[in-house]
């Protein structure tokens, strides 16, 4: 028993690894989005002109930003907790409650819409689906959005299932414990500004 969850503890530091790339990449979605949306209201003020494909892209990135983040939050602990009735519990019911709520709840729930979602991918996919708006994006994108983004929840919840099982085991820490990080803003603010000193001076080739 012991060597397979050392393997399957290594499997879930290898998705966690994963899943902490994904969510940097969604880190720079959202800045993305904001300069799409003042971009957008500039022309808009400026040159009275709009169009529907500026709106849409917005909606595509933020239901990408909801969906692709949510594994990063399960990573990072983040998602909503009744906290005053959790925080009277200890470490290993804490655990438990958790354990019950990803096999019974979590895994089925997300394994259903991924189901249901791929079709509604393929059929858009080969139909070549547009918007039905004037100057509108294609749809797909937008489909394929749902079935990854809840195959990526799928994965993480795997892997934090797999650190509830170790801690209550004692093979682990405890993956409720609340971990002294920054926030997403100070990251994102960070690694702009790391992006920035990497950058070759202007004039020079990288």
């Amino acid at each position: 028993m012991g060597g397979i969850l050392d393997v399957l503890l290594a499997l879930s530091r290898a998705i966690d690894a994963f899943t902490e790339r994904v969510g940097r990449v969604v880190y720079w979605l959202v800045l993305v989005v904001v300069l799409i949306s003042a971009a957008n209201a500039t022309v808009r003020k400026l040159f009275n002109y709009s169009s529907n494909a500026y709106l849409e892209i917005q909606w595509y990135l933020f239901s990408a930003i909801f969906l692709f983040g949510a594994g990063y939050t399960l990573l990072r602990n983040e998602h909503v907790r009744i906290d005053i009735l959790s925080a009277r519990f200890s470490p290993r019911l804490q655990n438990w409650i958790d354990v019950i709520g990803i096999v019974l709840f979590l895994l089925p729930m997300s394994i259903i819409l991924m189901w249901l979602g791929w079709p509604l991918f393929v059929d858009s996919y080969v139909r070549h689906e547009v918007s039905t708006n004037a100057g509108g994006l294609i749809i797909w994108p937008a489909r394929l959005i749902v079935p990854v983004g809840f195959g990526l929840l799928i994965v993480q919840a795997l892997s934090e299932l797999v650190k509830r099982i170790a801690f209550l085991a004692g093979r682990g820490p405890d993956p409720l414990e609340k971990r002294h990080e920054k926030s997403a803003e100070q990251e994102l603010a960070e690694e702009i500004v790391r992006q920035r000193s990497d950058a070759p001076p202007t004039g020079e080739r990288p």
